[in-house]
């Protein structure tokens, strides 16, 4: 028998009558003769309350015991989920991440899928029952529950997936990808294929409908993933390999983020070590740096500039400061007042000229751009956040998103 893997967020499952819809879509499948293998979050804004929680106790609360916390939310989930389908008189088992075999390795909040132990599901599947797991969370070597960041249930589905080596399904409240996000631009297309490579630039780059480690996981496993709406029956996006038609437009998306902050230091004494010692402190306090440019030595001097989450904002300051005591004389500035605009397409790596018609756009609407970086299939912007909308509107009128 077939199998395959579901995903349901938080918005999916937000209250008690949306679960009981959720276990009838289940059944239907099952019914199908599918194995039916399901991920769930925790119910709506759950993980929220959890953490707002933590802080009434602590401005900084332990992150073990916040993770032993934030792993309940999936636990209320999938238990309510699994009563529903035995109501609706389907066998199913709700497990956890540690009891679905989930091992995890890195830091609490913060952890990375070393492994799924996939025998007790598969004892469960041959039982002919449904399996529902806990999405997000996972077990460390020393047996400590961990959570997987934001998205991290897309995480769990996808890698289930490579394991059962077999397609996955996510639902959520939206009914696909599309070329730009329809909350910042009404006149989005949604697309009906994308390429892994354009889906793990997208989100990366902020597009919340994915999650990038569980693109990451597809792409290498090549495991087929659907992407639409929880509710209806609405065609979504299908993320798969590369085909010919995928390449023929140059822009497929366009992405935007106003989740990082910039930070700027001046007058450093130009030295390889120096520059090295910079971002050694920020790896190892974990921090996720994304674009860095870097200005010619002038006078034995350079300036460097790199983006990182905003949610990391005081741990960056507190690096900062440890790093003035060892270089004196450097000036930082931090921005918190910028947008992350980036272009993604396959077509870049057959069609020249992207970067020449976005910086004529910039220049005809005097937006301003404060870094720039590339790779094969993407260009990425840093500009000032007020020049946002309208920078998502010239770009998208010139290649038609």
């Amino acid at each position: 028998m077939s199998i395959v893997v579901q995903k349901y967020g938080g918005t999916s499952v937000a209250t008690v009558e949306k679960i009981k819809y959720v276990a009838r879509r289940l059944i239907e499948r099952k019914k199908e003769g599918t194995d039916v293998v399901v991920v769930v979050s925790a119910m709506g804004k759950t993980t929220d309350k959890l953490i707002n929680m933590a802080k009434e106790i602590s401005n900084n609360p332990c992150r073990r015991e916040l993770d032993m916390l934030l792993s309940t939310g999936e636990q209320v989930s999938i238990s309510l989920l699994s009563m529903a389908l035995k109501e609706y008189g389907y066998d199913s088992v709700s497990l956890t991440g540690s009891q679905a075999g989930i091992k995890t390795r890195g830091y609490h909040l913060k952890a990375r899928i070393a492994d799924i132990k996939i025998e007790n599901i598969k004892k469960h599947l041959k039982e002919g029952k449904i399996v529902v797991v806990a999405g997000f969370q996972g077990v460390n070597e020393a047996g400590d529950i961990t959570t997987l960041g934001r998205g991290g249930s897309d995480t769990t589905a996808v890698a289930l997936a490579a394991k059962l080596n077999c397609p996955c399904e996510i639902y959520t409240d939206v009914d696909g990808v599309y070329s730009v996000d329809p909350r910042v631009y009404s006149k989005a297309r949604k697309l009906k294929n994308i390429s892994y490579e354009e889906m793990l630039e997208m989100a990366s780059l902020g597009a919340g409908i994915m999650e990038t480690r569980a693109m990451e996981i597809g792409k290498k496993y090549n495991v087929p993933i659907y992407i639409a709406k929880s509710e209806g029956n609405i065609e979504g996006t299908y993320i798969k390999e590369l085909s010919e038609e995928m390449e023929e437009k140059v822009i497929t998306g366009l992405t935007v983020s106003d989740d990082d902050l910039m930070v700027t230091i001046n007058n450093i004494p130009y030295n390889i070590q120096n520059i090295s010692g910079i971002f050694e402190e920020l790896a190892k306090k974990d921090i996720n740096i994304d674009m860095i440019s870097q200005t010619a030595a002038v006078d034995g001097f350079v300036n460097v500039s790199f983006t990182a989450p905003k949610l990391e904002k005081d741990i960056i300051t507190k690096i900062i400061e440890k790093i003035k005591k060892r270089l004196k004389g450097i000036e930082v500035k931090m921005e918190t007042d910028i947008t992350k605009i980036s272009v993604i397409g396959l077509g870049m790596r057959n069609q020249s000229g992207v970067a020449a018609r976005i910086f004529k756009i910039f220049a005809d609407h005097n937006i301003e751009f404060k870094q720039v970086t590339t790779s094969e299939i993407r260009i990425s912007y840093t500009i000032n956040t007020k020049d946002k909308q309208k920078a998502i509107l010239v770009i998208a009128n010139e290649f038609n998103l």
